[in-house]
């Protein structure tokens, strides 16, 4: 069950604060250990946060926006910000690969010799805790209240964690062996690593953008809702989608033809009510048909 909407709407804002806050942080900590140990891995990392910086200040105008409630000329609301923000966010991570795989390729032909590998280590150690530590509290708030823009700032930062621990393995093997090119290895593995996520990124946010149907089940509990009103109601033709803030269904209710229109309305009341306790702030768009109706229906065209 989703949270009440003001209640999802202040976790989302303090989780955007806490990731600009912590990527700022990081950031400054990276740019002093890249300027001790000329590190091409701590360097890729310190342009990873760079861009959460600015990934994480977008989600944080987008959530902003999101939650405004609906106006005159945007009626559904302002939700699907929050895919654009995620779109955003993705080419962010991908120009951050590309830039990596650049300078890795120029310090294959011009190796550097790596220093103050202690305080390259130091900082990354306490970056990875800081990340994990937000991390968690991100999927926490990304779960209740199905935000994608927090979502979306999450794997940013598990992308961190990951990196985070190449570079302390990478900077542990300079500093024991003195094998420098495993540093430029590393930002490699970084630099494609984020090219991926960012293409997984900007396929979730199309999807939303372009209206794609929400998962299976909750499909499933819409029509189980239906049916198990106790008037053993049917639907069909059912569509959802997901306008970032809130859940929207779409449905034909299938009635006894000899209702009255106000009973046709009570029975399409209590169908709407009872979704709406399962899913609430779910914007319904039911249209009632008479039981046994021949007529074209959307489900058969879509088998077909």
């Amino acid at each position: 069950m989703r949270l009440s909407q003001s209640k999802a709407n202040r976790l989302k804002k303090i989780a955007a604060v806490s990731s600009i806050l912590l990527a700022i942080l990081l950031c400054l900590l990276k740019v002093v250990a890249v300027f001790y140990t000329g590190s091409l891995a701590v360097l890729s990392s310190m342009v990873d946060s760079l861009s959460d910086i600015l990934a994480s200040l977008v989600t944080f105008f987008a959530v902003k926006i999101s939650v405004k409630p609906a106006s005159y000329n945007y009626r559904y609301g302002y939700g699907k910000t929050e895919a654009l923000s995620a779109l955003f966010q993705s080419l962010f991570v991908a120009v951050s690969g590309v830039f990596i795989l650049y300078d890795s390729i120029l310090r294959f032909w011009n190796p550097v010799e790596l220093k103050q590998t202690d305080f390259g280590l130091a900082v990354m150690i306490f970056s990875l805790f800081a990340t994990i530590i937000l991390v968690i509290f991100q999927q926490t708030v990304a779960k209740k209240t199905n935000s994608q823009a927090i979502a979306a700032d999450s794997l940013h930062y598990k992308v961190d964690i990951l990196t985070n621990l190449s570079i302390i393995v990478s900077l542990g093997v300079v500093r024991i062996w003195g094998i420098a090119q495993v540093d430029t290895i590393i930002a490699v593995l970084i630099a494609i690593y984020l090219l991926w996520n960012a293409y997984d990124l900007a396929k979730d946010a199309v999807g939303l953008l372009l209206d794609r149907e929400l998962d299976e089940k909750i499909r499933k509990d819409v029509l189980d809702i239906v049916s198990k009103h106790e008037m053993k109601l049917k639907a069909h033709d059912l569509r959802t989608r997901d306008l970032g803030a809130s859940y929207m269904f779409e449905f034909h209710l299938e009635l006894d033809g000899n209702l009255s229109l106000y009973q046709a309305h009570e029975y399409t009341e209590e169908v709407e009510n009872l979704i709406k306790k399962k899913y609430p702030d779910a914007q319904i768009i039911i249209h009632q048909d008479p039981k046994g109706i021949e007529e074209d229906r959307l489900d058969n065209r879509l088998k077909k």
